[in-house]
């Protein structure tokens, strides 16, 4: 058979990469493995959906409304939160006190749990797997059930005033006083949450060579040196992140505070999420409680933004 040819057009090759694509349908085999995984997170989906972002939803548009959550809501815009910004003194108060909690106690947890750590990661005493359940336990402890034992020692006639008077030290009414009610409380809860971080960074502690602190001990490097040019640079990671998950909890104390103190005496620990509960649930005033969300939300992303930013200076990956 001959092939003509026009002139000055040459005969070219087929040209795979020239042919029209042609999409084949999926097999009926992949169709029913797609839907066999769909049917498998469907459940998760929906919760999703249903639990977390239409209540997303509706708190973005309660946050635009007067609503005490039975009458219809009455739309006011951004009322909410100049409210909240400038004629609510408790409102700046509550977010005091929420940032003198978390000035406090993220060092005290922090630096707690790294001084665990570093006892349960070595050969000594405190390395076994007693010690370690008992530093993690309080962690997965029913904080209510925390609350109330601790409040137990914090009264008057309790067994810490009555240690304290055994070194002729007049204990306060921890509780119950102004001064020392919000001390109490950082406390118990950098004791209560002191074992996640301390499991976080014995897993840091595990992943460092042990040929750096060879080689470092060859150089007559001590173990305060060891510790300090080693340890800490190559466990900042962990720390990093121990640093963020604190800082949101901290922000979202709320337990502890409803069952030792209830925001009292007076406002002494009145936190942030304590006074959103109170708005919503005591005042029924759930607008603005859902606008103290938000609030909430975008002071939370800021200060993790800016430590997302931040970390470039003092995180060190050992690529």
């Amino acid at each position: 058979m001959s092939i003509s040819v026009t002139p000055g057009e040459k005969s070219k090759p087929d040209d795979p990469a020239a042919a029209p694509v042609v999409r084949s349908r999926p097999s009926r085999a992949k169709r029913r493995q797609a839907l066999k995984g769909w049917l498998f997170v469907g459940p998760l989906v929906l919760g999703i959906i249903a639990f977390q972002l239409v209540p997303l939803g509706i708190s973005v548009v309660a946050s635009l409304t007067t609503w005490d959550g039975v009458t219809t809501p009455r739309f006011v815009g951004f009322d909410n939160y100049v409210h909240l910004f400038r004629s609510d003194p408790q409102f700046w108060i509550t977010l005091r006190n929420t940032a003198v909690f978390t000035v406090c106690v993220i060092p005290l947890t922090v630096v707690s749990a790294l001084l665990l750590a570093v006892l349960c990661n070595g050969k000594g005493r405190f390395s076994n797997a007693f010690f370690r359940t008992a530093f993690f336990t309080p962690y997965v402890t029913s904080i209510v059930a925390i609350g109330l034992i601790w409040n137990q020692f914090f009264t008057p006639s309790g067994v810490l005033n009555k240690a304290l008077d055994t070194v002729g030290v007049s204990g306060p009414s921890w509780l119950t006083d102004v001064d020392w009610a919000l001390p109490a409380v950082i406390l118990v809860s950098a004791w209560h949450a002191i074992g996640y971080p301390m499991v976080i960074l014995i897993a840091g502690l595990q992943a460092i060579p042990e040929s750096l602190y060879e080689a470092a001990r060859i150089d007559g490097a001590g173990p305060a040196r060891r510790f300090l040019r080693i340890t800490i640079p190559l466990l900042t990671p962990q720390l990093f992140y121990v640093l963020i998950t604190q800082i949101i909890a901290s922000f979202q104390v709320f337990a502890l505070i409803f069952v030792m103190t209830k925001g009292g005496p007076g406002t002494a620990t009145s936190v942030y999420i304590y006074y959103l509960y109170q708005k919503a649930f005591t005042f029924g005033e759930l607008g603005s409680a859902s606008a103290m969300a938000w609030i909430l939300f975008a002071l939370i992303g800021l200060v993790t933004f800016a430590q997302m930013r931040l970390q470039k200076r003092w995180v060190f990956y050992n690529d």
